[in-house]
């Protein structure tokens, strides 16, 4: 009996705060809930170096990640936009023997000329900008 009374007022706890929530939305306010967290172990945070960390490193070291190359932007109206076709040129803003840009995940982090290899394009890099000197992409 004592162990559905234990129950009974954990779930009227558990559907107080739901209550009062639904209570303040209504009227434009917001209630926060206080939540007590572990302390992680130093192996577990990164702080310390176990055995298998290596190995949780690899993971991340094998993951392929896009690489975008830009050589040129250009801004058109929609009513231009309409009329390409087969044929159309595109002028981009930059000269031709200005290098492209390199981004991973918006950000620059990198430049290089366009090759060709085995029929392919590709890049020669020429520079890798270090962190705080990359530019972010204008989308």
């Amino acid at each position: 009996m004592a162990k559905a009374s234990a129950t009974a007022e954990k779930e009227q706890k558990e559907q107080a705060p739901s209550e009062e929530a639904a209570q303040a939305d209504s009227q434009g306010q917001v209630t926060a809930q206080q939540v007590e967290l572990t302390e992680a172990a130093s192996d577990q945070a990164g702080g310390g170096k176990s055995t298998g960390s290596s190995g949780k490193l690899d993971i991340v070291l094998d993951m392929y990640v896009p690489v975008t190359v830009t050589i040129g932007q250009t801004q058109i109206p929609v009513r231009r936009l309409l009329q390409l076709g087969p044929g159309s040129v595109l002028k981009l803003d930059k000269p031709i023997d200005t290098p492209a840009d390199l981004f991973l995940k918006n950000t620059r982090f990198g430049t290089g000329d366009v090759v060709v290899v085995d029929g392919k394009f590709a890049i020669r890099i020429k520079q890798i900008i270090g962190t705080g000197n990359g530019d972010t992409a204008e989308k």
